[in-house]
């Protein structure tokens, strides 16, 4: 018996062999090399096409990225004002002006600077405080961009799904099995052809231009220094450039002595206080120990009993030594309102740490205050930033980043606000994207304070007067925050711009405290009808037809108050004033007025509350 013959199973010679298939390429390389370029795509067409519509100084502006490594300035007519890019890769920016008047084509500088002196002012308050617009510039760019890309991502996705489906299983695998040996090629080619499309879609730095760029001697040592300019803004800059460079560094050599000033004068205060106290505790004796006191003690260093200084006196603005005004604060007319005792001598007996506020307002855009702002903030160890409003000068949307400037200034405080008549809805939306708390008519607990306000029922608009913000009349309004004010548990302070809109909620004795600005006029603390009304003057020195730019023409106030969390009151306030000179007084620690009982208020008449006339627009 034979076996099996092993030849009878051997493949023939000319019998085909079978290839093994091509090796599939793992999983996460197949979705994740497509899925990486398409990812790079959107992001280059999202960073490359990024827009955003904000302003520079007093016009509006249209920013888009460019990919020439420069940051130019587009004044139409006029030319551009390029610099480098500080951003790498490639990365520049262009800003569009708009608003430049089509007419300004004269060759002649003079005339067209006259055509743009209105807007001189305007230029000077941005370049005083340019980060506040950059910021703002560079996070609607960010958010433009996300939006690109994630709308580049999702058409795409999308045709990659539709393309799946219209092709088949059978389809995509044996073009995955062509496609798998030109991996590599594949993903570089695609790498250049999403960046190539990038770039092909972002904007290059405009048209022709009709010059070349020159650098300016005129920007030598200012943050511009090395920009190059073209076209008609080149005469403009070297005819006129040197009076606008001096008005910015005059600008910025005042308000940093304010704020070196400011530095020496806390010192100084706090040096005082100091020295009041270790006099005060070397004649502190034992019970039933024979006592003796100093025959004489300085005033300026112990501090004693103070009341707001009256017009002429040692300190008080006007007299020598002391700050310029425009005029001498309101001495208060309630014998409630005097206090008995500095607040500087009291601080040994306070058992807990007390809430620091900072109250400013009527800041009028003056971006120049911002620094010292902030160095008052970081001295005082603040915790709440207070705005009483007219933040801006006419509530428009360029005035943007002068909103952002006043909250950077607060330095990671939280800031509170009560928009002035001068403010606007766009003010508003500005402070909030900021972060800071725009009071809306409810109250608002802020560092264990709570706060009661709402915008101004009135709006006051440049060449247009005065009208109101909403159907509702001051005297409804001052019902209506009363009304609230009386229903809440507990309400500390009453933060309103307009000082009259308050009278209804001090004269039910609804809230024990209001803190107002608007009449650019310093008056109390003083007594009305059951609480205490304080008035800030102007931080921004605003004084009468001048404009808020620039060194000081009037006095500027700062107060910085102390709150006790475990009485829910006020303890005291502290005035800070900044004059024309630049020079910083810091008046001592006053002890808070608390208020004397009245009896209730008679029914008020249509348009006042309590007596009180209804506050005309200032």
């Amino acid at each position: 018996m034979t076996g099996p013959d092993p030849a009878a199973h051997a493949p023939a010679d000319d019998a085909p062999v079978r290839e093994d298939p091509a090796p599939r390429l793992p999983a996460w390389l197949r979705l994740g090399v497509p899925a990486l370029l398409v990812l790079l795509g959107s992001l280059v067409f999202g960073v490359t096409t990024a827009t955003a519509d904000l302003s520079l100084g007093p016009h509006e502006a249209r920013y888009d990225v460019t990919t020439d490594g420069t940051v130019t300035l587009d004044l139409g007519p006029l030319g551009t004002l390029e610099i480098d890019s500080p951003v790498p890769l490639g990365v520049g920016a262009r800003v569009t002006v708009q608003e430049i008047p089509s007419g300004v084509t004269a060759v002649d500088p003079a005339t067209t600077l006259t055509a743009l002196s209105s807007d001189l002012q305007g230029y000077l308050q941005f370049f005083a405080g340019p980060q506040a617009t950059l910021q703002d510039a560079v996070r609607a760019l960010v958010t433009d961009a996300l939006w690109r890309t994630l709308g580049a991502l999702a058409v795409v996705t999308v045709l990659v799904l539709l393309g799946r489906l219209l092709l088949g299983r059978e389809r995509r695998d044996e073009l995955a099995a062509a496609l798998a040996p030109q991996a590599r090629r594949i993903v570089a080619g695609g790498t250049v052809v999403a960046v190539g499309l990038g770039v092909l879609t972002a904007s290059t730095g405009g048209g022709a231009r009709e010059s070349q760029p020159v650098a300016s001697a005129v920007f030598a040592g200012t943050p511009l220094e090395g920009a190059r300019v073209t076209g008609r803004l080149g005469g403009v800059i070297d005819t006129y450039g040197s009076y606008a460079v001096e008005a910015y560094r005059s600008n910025t050599e005042f308000y940093a002595r304010a704020e070196e000033s400011l530095d020496e004068a806390w010192a100084e205060r706090s040096a005082r206080i100091e020295a009041a106290h270790a006099e005060q505790a070397a004649f502190t004796v034992p019970d039933g120990a024979a006592s003796s006191s100093p025959t004489h003690t300085d005033a300026a260093e112990a501090d004693p009993v103070q009341a707001d200084p009256a017009p002429g006196a040692p300190g008080a603005p006007g007299a020598p030594g002391a700050p310029e005004s425009p005029e001498a604060p309101e001495a208060s007319t309630s014998p409630s309102a005097t206090p008995t005792r500095t607040a500087d001598a009291q601080e040994d007996d306070e058992a807990t740490e007390p809430v620091v506020l900072i109250l400013v307002s009527d800041l009028h855009c003056n971006v120049g205050m911002a620094p010292v702002i902030r160095a008052l903030v970081e001295l005082s160890d603040a915790d709440v930033l207070l705005d009483g409003g007219d933040t801006t000068i006419d509530g428009t949307a360029v005035e943007q980043y002068c909103v952002t400037t006043f909250a950077r200034a607060a330095g990671g405080v939280p800031v509170v606000v009560s928009p002035g008549n001068h403010d606007s809805r766009e003010t508003e939306a500005a402070y909030r994207k900021a972060g800071a708390t725009v009071l809306g008519g409810e109250v608002v607990e802020v560092a264990g304070v709570r706060i009661l306000g709402d915008r101004d029922p009135r709006e006051t608009r440049i060449g247009a007067g005065t009208s109101r913000s909403s159907a509702e009349s001051p005297s409804e309004a001052r019902e209506r925050l009363a009304d609230v004010a009386c229903e809440d548990e507990r309400v500390d302070l009453l933060l309103i711009h307009t000082p009259p809109i308050g009278d209804a909620a001090l004269e039910r004795g609804c809230v024990p405290a209001q803190l107002s600005g608007h009449k650019h006029v310093r008056s109390g603390p003083e007594q009305v009808g059951a609480g205490i009304r304080y008035v800030s003057g102007s931080t921004a020195g605003a004084a009468p037809g001048q404009p808020t730019v620039g060194p000081l023409r009037s006095t500027a106030e700062l107060t910085v108050l102390r709150f006790d969390p475990d009485e829910a009151r006020l303890l005291d306030y502290q005035l800070v004033q900044v004059g024309t000179d630049a020079a910083v007084s810091v008046g001592p620690r006053v002890a808070w007025p608390r208020a004397a009982p009245v009896s209730p208020p008679d029914e008020p008449v249509d348009g006042a509350v309590g007596g009180t006339a209804a506050d005309p627009t200032s």
